[in-house]
């Protein structure tokens, strides 16, 4: 079997059997001396080669052997350098205009990212003198950020053009100067490489030094990185499973708060008693992808950053943008059409003085919460606000809150608050209108509901109802058992600032004092 031999040609390898590497030898070394001191000739030495490849490449293709015919058939297309001599005698000989430079980064003169090498390559100098100054800059704080906004910027040189661009004239200079046509190998091995001086060896020292540094410096950002993307990975995946187990399977307890919080397993549910039935499946879905597609581009980041592999995913990234940012301005305009309903505010108020003002004052719950039948209860913040949903009828249920102040005289009165939200104030006072609720007074007794209704199939419009207890310094309140009735006190504190603090009572016996609501004891009240 003949003798086969690697050659490398315009960037590619190709195995040439040993009679036709011979003739290729002489044809390509002709070529050279034809051209090589000529203005332009480099480059047409260049063109040539990648002729030769693109030829055989069309006859063979890289995996298979190139003949001696194949040589021949390339040189019968290309012609030989004695008709290239023919046709230019008839004209004048060709001139190369070199390309304009422009800056890369240089992979094959590369410590960290090859932003040095590359400008090395662009100013013809040696690359050491641009890596000392940005370690000394560093230590000032700006030449890390301008390294990593080269980084960034500066794209890296990777195709034969791009690498010409890079160095230039150079370019051209080191390749003639390194081009050999031996009995082994034609290489373009010194093809890339830059074409200032050889660095001394005290630059090569320092090179060293800087690669040993750029490694470690290398180490430290791939395990931050990775650090980084472990994160992100178990961020994103954690919010997505914390919102598929609210919003679609319901899971309760563990993602619901008490209620100085609020419950988010129903919120979705919610939304058909606040909006338009058309808008609610919409917001849902929008809500959903403004939130997921986040917590999505979070995980494959944190899975880029772990693997540190390449993916040209900037096209599905900006589409991904663009989606994301469409989809939160639907979700905008959604909203905001549907929060005109809740444009004005009404607020009325009715007041009811107590005949005698009593030492104990008992508080009766008449419609208890306990006695509804509702499947769905959501717990809004700050307010402290309940609403019972029940599907079938479709009626809300909302908790009212009691307010139990000091009297500014010996007299015991109600008062009793709504408010509710409309596109108009005439709308919102309508809404009112249609609050459920039911007190009265019966000698030392106050009847209250321990929550109020809106017309059935009536949207929820921000409804709340208080009812103001102003009772004398002295006076207890004894409720009948632990009612759902939200209980406030108000009182000035040692500052003369108003506080209020809210709990639901849990006691049945309270003592009006100086300082707001006191709680008292069985025994101490059979001595009062």
């Amino acid at each position: 079997m003949d003798k086969t031999i690697n050659i490398n040609l315009g960037g590619t390898l190709f195995q040439i059997d040993e009679e036709a590497f011979r003739i290729l030898r002489d044809y390509l070394q002709t070529i050279n001396n034809r051209f090589g001191n000529i203005q332009g000739g480099n480059e047409t030495i260049e063109d040539i080669e990648s002729r030769i490849a693109e030829i055989f490449q069309s006859q063979k293709g890289l995996a298979g052997v190139v003949t001696r015919e194949n040589v021949e058939t390339m040189i019968s297309i290309i012609g030989r350098p004695e008709d290239f001599d023919q046709e230019e005698s008839e004209t004048e000989a060709p001139v190369y205009v070199p390309r304009k430079k422009r800056m890369y980064r240089n992979p094959d003169d590369s410590i960290i990212s090859g932003v040095c090498g590359g400008i090395g390559a662009y100013l013809d100098t040696d690359p050491v003198l641009f890596r000392i100054l940005f370690i000394i800059s560093s230590m000032f704080g700006v030449g890390l950020f301008v390294y990593v906004a080269l980084w960034i910027a500066i794209p890296v040189a990777r195709t034969d053009s791009q690498k010409r661009e890079m160095f230039g004239s150079s370019y051209h200079t080191s390749r003639s100067h390194n081009r050999k046509y031996d009995d082994t190998q034609i290489t373009d091995a010194s093809l890339y490489k830059t074409g200032y001086n050889r660095p001394s060896r005290i630059g090569n020292a320092i090179n060293e030094i800087f690669m040993a540094i750029g490694k470690m410096f290398y180490i430290i950002v791939r395990i931050f990185l990775i650090m980084i993307g472990v994160v992100f990975v178990l961020t994103g995946f954690l919010f997505i499973l914390c919102f598929v187990m609210i919003f679609v399977f319901k899971y309760p307890g563990v993602y619901s708060f008490d209620s100085s919080g609020v419950s988010l397993v129903y919120l979705f549910d919610f939304l058909n008693y606040i909006v338009k039935p058309s808008a609610v499946p919409w917001i849902i879905i929008l809500t959903s992808v403004a939130f997921i597609l986040p917590m999505l581009a979070l995980i494959y980041w944190g899975v880029k950053m772990i693997f540190w592999f390449k993916a040209r995913d900037g096209v599905v990234s900006l589409v991904a943008l663009v989606v994301w940012v469409m989809t939160i301005a639907a979700l905008a305009i959604i909203s905001f059409n549907e929060g005109i309903s809740f444009a004005q505010t009404a607020k009325i108020s009715a007041e009811m003085v107590l005949p005698h003002s009593p030492d104990t004052l008992y508080i009766k719950s008449d419609q208890k919460i306990a006695d509804l039948k509702y499947g769905k209860e959501i717990v809004l913040p700050h307010e402290e606000y309940s609403v019972y949903i029940n599907d079938e009828k479709n009626e809300l249920y909302i908790r009212p809150h009691l307010i139990v102040d000091k009297s500014d005289d010996k007299s015991t009165k109600v008062e009793v608050r709504k408010r509710s939200a409309g596109r108009t104030e005439m709308d919102a006072m309508k809404k009112i209108d249609g609050l459920v609720y039911n007190y009265s007074i019966k000698g030392d007794t106050l009847h209250l509901d321990e929550y109020f209704t809106s017309p059935a199939g009536r949207k929820w419009s921000a409804d709340n109802i208080g009812i103001n207890l102003y009772i004398p310094s002295g006076t207890v309140l004894k409720f009948e058992k632990s009612p759902k009735i939200l209980l406030r006190s108000s009182f000035r504190n040692e500052y003369d600032e108003y506080l209020e603090s809210s709990w639901e009572s849990d006691n049945t016996l309270w003592v009006m004092t100086d300082d707001g609501l006191e709680t008292l004891t069985e025994n101490s009240f059979k001595q009062k």
